[in-house]
């Protein structure tokens, strides 16, 4: 796996971005073994803010982005889903129980936007009661320290707790707030890009064999050989150039020699 942007020798790689709690390494070492010409760059994002501008922006060939997101020109691959989880400075009262209802959290200060956990907010008391204190926006990391001072709780994909664990922390599963779901998203124009194609392959578990994988990578492959003899062609042409005018300067040159000592007369 490639850690920066430097591309390959022929000038491919693949971009991959992903959100927090995705743990992308088996994937990515699948593509090292299939595709170890074409490097994978790792694209990590510090929350979701930029899940989709990240692709439109050309930072980014695919993301592994969490749903929803606005799918406008993107093609949507659903993948996995996984349960929400709250996380609490420890010591909390949730500590004792194995896990909790969002009921059970609704006196407590949520320090993330409502609006991502409408299950909270409908029976928030700081909320019914107007005494609630805005929050600025912060990425995940951010929030769960924050939780760790004692000054609110967070609900967020179990994959992010354990991303961000903490000894100050803890962690309760909250049953009946809906599960969340990881995609694979990329751009409808890029739709016939061979690399992309790999990837999706990789991602659903097709093996190196399949009609689909095999298409692409003979593609791709074909590709790399175009670019290749274009690159020899052009050296070719290069070459020819440069003897073409080689030969016209040394033929300039006997001319004005000839012009410089003329014969004498008979």
């Amino acid at each position: 796996m490639v850690e920066n942007t430097a591309d390959a020798a022929d000038g491919r790689v693949l971009r991959v971005a992903f959100v927090p709690g995705v743990t992308p390494d088996k994937w990515f070492g699948v593509w090292a073994e299939r595709r170890p010409d074409v490097p994978i760059v790792a694209v990590p994002l510090e929350d979701e803010s930029e899940q989709t501008a990240v692709l439109r922006d050309g930072r980014a060939d695919m993301a592994l982005v969490r749903l929803p997101i606005p799918r406008e020109a993107l093609h949507v691959i659903p993948l996995y889903t996984e349960q929400q989880v709250v996380v609490a400075p420890k010591g909390h009262v949730v500590t004792a129980a194995d896990e909790v209802v969002v009921a059970d959290l609704a006196d407590e200060h949520l320090l993330q936007d409502p609006d991502a956990v409408p299950e909270w907010r409908a029976i928030a008391r700081e909320i019914a009661e107007g005494t609630r204190i805005a929050v600025p926006p912060m990425t995940p990391r951010g929030a769960i320290e924050l939780v760790s001072t004692g000054a609110g709780i967070v609900i967020v994909p179990l994959s992010v707790a354990r991303q961000f664990e903490r000894k100050d922390v803890i962690r309760r599963p909250v049953v009946d707030v809906p599960e969340t779901q990881i995609g694979l998203a990329w751009l409808v124009e890029r739709e016939d890009d061979p690399l992309i194609e790999q990837f999706i392959g990789v991602v659903r578990g097709r093996s190196a064999r399949s009609t689909r994988t095999s298409e692409a990578a003979t593609a791709q492959k074909e590709a790399a050989a175009r670019r290749g003899a274009e690159k020899k062609a052009e050296a070719r042409k290069a070459a020819e150039d440069a003897r073409e005018r080689k030969h016209a300067r040394r033929t300039a040159a006997r001319r004005g020699g000839s012009r410089k000592h003329p014969r004498g007369r008979r």
